[in-house]
């Protein structure tokens, strides 16, 4: 009788545990503001973005791979709560169990007639069963609707991300490129004002807190397959470089902080999965550092190619080519593995780098 009763408290305090750990996901997922990686929550969207991976993998082109993957985060989401109460519900079948609600079928007829609110089903052992059941009750319907309010506040975040690289690709053309954009700066005027570069700079802001704080927005994909956020931020950040380097008295203070703004927040994100995902990736290559392989040298060519469209579209730039081609290696090399860390992990278009369209 003694091992009985013991093995009746050992699951109780399973379920209860259970309870926890899903009531502290759910906060720590929604409620918290800051950038927490929620085990169970990963085990999920790995295993889910594996089915769309798969899937993807039997596509011939982009765009059939970015229908694809397009569903993977709205379909994460989605199964995210259904995830946890379905945690639920076998924490609470266990815990009627223990409390002598009958064999594990009722126990779990129980919990899920009390989690739905159905009440086809109702405990019959006393205070502390019928207690569990209303809490569970009101734990499901508390995860439902945090799912519901938040719906809102990602897809604002993403309307917000995506006005910046639909306005970007306006101007820089598509697929976008550095030097097209800072074509467009200096032909509109605008490569000497600091409202382009402030509205960037609080682009990469809002990046750095929305997609640390609700990872899956990062895996929300553009409107059109040719467009994406990692691009859209690799552009910007290429074209700050490029100017920095090659064009002579260019520097600005607010483009200066939102070359810093933008280093910050593609390091952040990158460093956040990173220890989600236990590992840094080992087949990202950083091109500035690669020592000279064929892949610099190419670098130096478009480099050099984007430095002579510049001086055709009446920019005024620094004599040693050299000395500028070191410093846009200096400064590209503060975000470029990163960069490069979240197109791969996102399955984003074609980095360009500075190449023309």
């Amino acid at each position: 009788m003694s091992w009985e009763l013991l093995l009746h408290g050992v699951v109780i305090l399973a379920g209860l545990f259970i309870v926890v750990i899903v009531m502290s996901a759910a906060i720590r997922s929604f409620v918290l503001p800051r950038n927490e990686s929620v085990l169970i929550n990963n085990w999920l969207f790995r295993a889910i973005r594996w089915v769309f991976d798969a899937i993807a993998a039997r596509a011939s082109t982009y765009g059939q791979r970015d229908r694809v993957l397009a569903l993977y985060a709205p379909v994460a989401l989605v199964a995210l709560p259904i995830f946890w109460l379905w945690l639920l519900s076998v924490a609470y079948t266990g815990i009627f169990w223990g409390l002598d609600e009958g064999h594990v079928f009722r126990c779990y007829r129980i919990s899920n007639s009390s989690l739905l609110t159905l009440g086809s089903e109702e405990p019959t052992h006393g205070v502390a069963a019928t207690a569990f059941s209303y809490s569970e009750a009101g734990l499901g319907l508390l995860l439902l609707t945090l799912l519901i309010s938040y719906l809102p506040t990602i897809y604002q975040s993403f309307s917000r991300r995506e006005l910046v690289v639909a306005r970007l690709e306006l101007r820089a053309g598509s697929p976008s490129s550095a030097t097209a954009l800072t074509t467009w700066l200096h032909r509109s005027g605008h490569l000497h004002d600091d409202e382009p570069w402030m509205r960037w700079e609080e682009w990469f802001v809002e990046i750095e807190e929305s997609h640390t704080s609700l990872p899956i927005l990062s895996f929300f994909r553009s409107p059109q397959p040719g467009r994406s956020w990692v691009t859209t931020a690799g552009v910007i950040l290429d074209t700050a470089a490029l100017v920095f380097s090659a064009v002579e008295h260019a520097r600005s203070p607010q483009m200066e902080v939102c070359f810093k703004a933008g280093c910050i927040a593609l390091n952040r994100v990158q460093r956040f999965f990173e220890a989600r995902a236990g590992s840094k990736p080992t087949d990202l290559v950083n091109v500035v550092n690669s020592g000279g392989t064929g892949q610099e040298e190419a670098s130096r060519a478009e480099f050099e190619a984007a430095v002579e469209q510049l001086a055709k579209a009446g920019l005024a730039l620094r004599p040693d080519q050299n000395a500028a081609w070191q410093q846009y290696c200096e400064l590209r090399s503060r975000y470029q593995e990163a960069l490069l860390f979240l197109a791969r992990l996102t399955v984003s278009p074609e980095l360009r780098s500075i190449k023309q369209s």
